[in-house]
């Protein structure tokens, strides 16, 4: 009988070959609250995580405190940093906090090894995750070594508003354009805007929430 949570990860459900299969059945069920540390820099990694619900934000801090948020992993989406420290038999080099309740699947190391070598539909999958969270970081650096990406999209929201009212019809893809980024870019900024209370986000719409919030990161592009 297929484990409930593969229904989740459409990719895994239709693996049908024995190694994956047996991978599968050694998977351990986790429920993590709100809050809690799944993971810190410098802890060994133990096994393959698979988000089922929930969403865990991946972060690294300096020694001074500061900050940056690499990438989150919710439903349906497997811990780059995991798989890589599980290949490369390293260590973590960032922490992992749950940003709600998560619930989680647990592979085994043992398990993870053996199926990444006897099975290539479940190496593929493991391969193609992490293909795209490289894809994700490049962004990521691309707007922190390029500019305020975040001021610029707040001040025209802003601007935009000022024109037309505090509800946005817009799409992502428009305001990457506006903005010369990748539309990508504009939906990370665009949820944490939204995580932070500052807008709310509909169906090719934005709505403004909290003029003043935008309005202090806007001036930092100056």
């Amino acid at each position: 009988m297929t484990a409930r949570w593969l229904n989740h990860f459409p990719e895994l459900a239709q693996i049908d070959d024995a190694p994956w299969q047996r991978t599968a059945a050694k998977a351990m069920r986790m429920q993590v609250k709100r809050g809690s540390v799944l993971f810190r820099d410098g802890d060994a990694c133990n096994g393959y995580v698979l988000v089922v619900s929930g969403s865990v934000r991946v972060q690294k801090i300096d020694p001074q405190g500061h900050e940056i948020v690499l990438y989150r992993v919710e439903e349906g989406q497997s811990c780059m940093l995991t798989t890589t420290c599980l290949l490369g038999h390293q260590t973590y080099p960032a922490e992992g906090v749950a940003e709600s309740d998560v619930d989680l699947v647990l592979l085994p190391r043992d398990a993870f090894d053996r199926a990444l070598s006897d099975s290539p539909k479940f190496r593929q999958f493991v391969m193609a995750r992490i293909g795209e969270r490289i894809s994700d970081l490049m962004l990521l650096l691309e707007d922190v070594a390029f500019g305020r990406k975040d001021a610029r999209l707040a001040a025209f929201l802003l601007k935009q508003a000022a024109e037309s009212g505090d509800q946005l019809q817009i799409t992502h893809r428009e305001l990457a354009v506006e903005l010369g980024t990748a539309r990508e870019v504009v939906s990370r900024l665009l949820k944490d805007f939204e995580r932070k209370g500052m807008v709310a986000l509909g169906r090719n719409r934005i709505t403004l929430l909290h003029h003043r919030r935008l309005t202090e990161i806007a001036e930092r592009e100056c």
